[in-house]
This record gives structure tokens, sequence and C-alpha cells, in this order.
């Protein structure tokens, strides 16, 4: 494993948030805007990630360094539980329950991010989608919370606009399905607000705009008990 500076916590700074299994960072872009200090946690090398990057594997390095951060992010790889890889009978291996072990282990704040296809594994997830946050897009992600964190179920509007099938160009007045070799790179880039991702990075990532959400919750958590700490 890598082996990365060791990262503490200073009282007045930016709050810290590691981004394990990081990805081109769509996670970890929302985390930012919100307001931490992001770094990412990845087993293969991530040009593309716009923030600090250590190349590691994920749950090793949470088990050594996840208590020097003040909130985890962890988003263990979804394609053991998507519809497309079970038709085509890959194989992959199942990471959420480790990761969830790993998470809990610290002591701190997580959330934990899947696909529909693993929610009967996650504990209690809210889901969130595109349409919650003025996306043109549906794109459903799951998160778990751990370690005194809660996130409530934002109301789930309906879905009115039809999706373009598959791997097909995205007609006039039809939101894009942005998986698989799908057509229309640039406009995803704008509809996921994913400027600096290449398709590969797409059609797996978290729309910053989730990530921004539960940053802005997680921020109101950590400042609470600050001045809990304080008091």
């Amino acid at each position: 494993m890598t082996q990365p500076a060791t990262f503490r916590r200073v009282p007045g700074r930016q709050p810290t948030l590691l981004d394990l299994f990081c990805c081109q960072g769509g996670g970890g872009k929302g985390y930012e805007d919100a307001g931490f200090d992001v770094t990412g946690v990845d087993k293969d090398p991530q040009p593309r990630y716009p923030f600090r990057f250590v190349q590691a594997d994920a749950i090793a390095f949470v088990r050594e360094h996840g208590a020097e951060f003040d909130f985890i992010h962890a988003s263990p790889p979804c394609q053991h539980d998507s519809e497309c890889q079970r038709i085509q009978s890959n194989d992959h291996p199942d990471l959420i329950a480790p990761t969830r072990a790993a998470l809990e282990a610290t002591g701190r704040p997580w959330v934990m991010e899947n696909v529909r296809g693993a929610v009967p594994k996650l504990r209690a997830p809210v889901m969130l989608c595109g349409q919650m946050f003025g996306l043109a897009n549906y794109r459903h992600r799951f998160f778990e919370t751990g370690g005194g964190f809660t996130l409530a179920q934002p109301d789930h509007p309906s879905h009115l606009v039809p999706q373009a099938k598959m791997g097909r160009p995205v007609p006039p007045g039809h939101y894009g399905q942005f998986v698989g070799n799908f057509s229309g790179v640039d406009l995803a880039r704008r509809v996921l607000g994913v400027p600096w991702m290449n398709r590969d990075g797409i059609r797996e990532c978290i729309p910053p705009a989730y990530t921004h959400h539960i940053g802005t919750a997680a921020l109101s958590l950590l400042a609470t008990d600050r001045l809990g700490v304080a008091a």
C-alpha cells in the first residue's frame, strides 16, 4: 500500500473528508463544494481525480488512517450488484460487509454508497435521485450511514420525463441513461456536473449534487459535535 504522510485533524482548520474507492471524483467534488478538504483513495491510478489522491487498497487504508479524518465516504465497487454485470455473468468481489466493518472500526461518522441491487445488504439506506436536485437525470443511488451520522430521506419527485434507451443518443425531451457504452459524453458531463470525467468515470459516478447534500448535513453534525466538546 502506498504510504502517505500522516493526516491529522487540526482544530480550526477545514474539515477533512476521506473518499474511499474514489474513482474519478464525482463524490469528492460534492464534498469539496460543501466545504471539505478531500483526500481520495483507490487501488487504481486516477489521473483525473481533482483532489489529493493516494493509490492504495481502500479497506486497508481506512483501517490504518480512517480515524485521522473528520468524515468518511465509501463507494465499494458496485459491479457485483449491478444488473448489467449479472447479465454478463461477470465475477466481482462483494466488498460491502468488509467496508462496513472497516468504517465502523474508525469511530468516525461515515456514509457508504451503492446501487439498487445492493439495497438488501445495506442498512436502512437513503435513496437520492437527480430529480431531488434539479438534474435532468434520474440515477438512483443508495446511502447507508453510520458512526453517529444520519440522513433524512428527501421527497422523491415523480419521474415524468422519459429516458432514452440504453446506448442510444438522447432525443429531445428525454433524459439520458449514462451507463455502459453510452452515447453523449459531453451531454453527460453537463447534466451530471462532472466536466473533467471521461466515459469510464461518468457511467459509475455519483453526481456531485448528491454528496454536496450529504456533506452539508455532515458539516452540521461536525459543528454540533465541536460545540458540544467546547461546552
